[in-house]
């Protein structure tokens, strides 16, 4: 029953999102609801990140190989290199792109990150958590977009 009310909790924030942004009205957009849990509201706007990330790549990825993107290229400015925590290593974007789905996918599946039932606490990074996840989700909208461009019809 818990898991359906925050599939529902949440379902209510995506729609809340969805109608704001049709609104043009950026601002408003992302603003928290009032008498909305800011930890959730921002769980649920990380986890439709990850999904959005995850259908765009999904369209391009049949292009993006390991001889077409010998590393994590952004432009010709920024290279990413993947880290663990333990070891940093250079790698082919999709395989790059792999380990951060990997690791997102496990960050929100953690119970002590990203809490499944409403009412459970946050932990307290959770917000530099978010921050990491987003920033490191960003980098394939960004790969995308300057290796790929002509792929996804801009």
């Amino acid at each position: 029953m818990h898991r359906l009310r925050h599939v529902d909790k949440q379902n209510e924030l995506l729609r809340y999102a969805s109608a704001t942004l049709g609104s043009g009205d950026l601002r408003e957009a992302v603003k928290l609801p009032q008498g909305e849990d800011p930890n959730e509201w921002i769980a649920v706007n990380v986890l439709d990140f990850f999904n959005q990330v995850s259908m765009l790549f999904g369209t391009i990825s049949d292009h993006c190989t390991k001889e077409s993107c010998p590393r994590m290229f952004a432009g010709s400015r920024y290279e990413y290199v993947w880290s663990d925590g333990r070891k940093t290593v250079a790698c082919p974007a999709p395989m790059y792109i792999d380990y951060l789905m990997t690791w997102v996918h496990e960050q929100l599946d953690d119970e002590t990150i990203f809490p499944s039932q409403i009412g459970q606490p946050f932990p307290p990074n959770f917000l530099h958590i978010a921050q990491a996840v987003v920033k490191r989700l960003f980098r394939v909208y960004a790969h995308v977009y300057h290796q790929h461009l002509e792929l996804i019809g801009m």
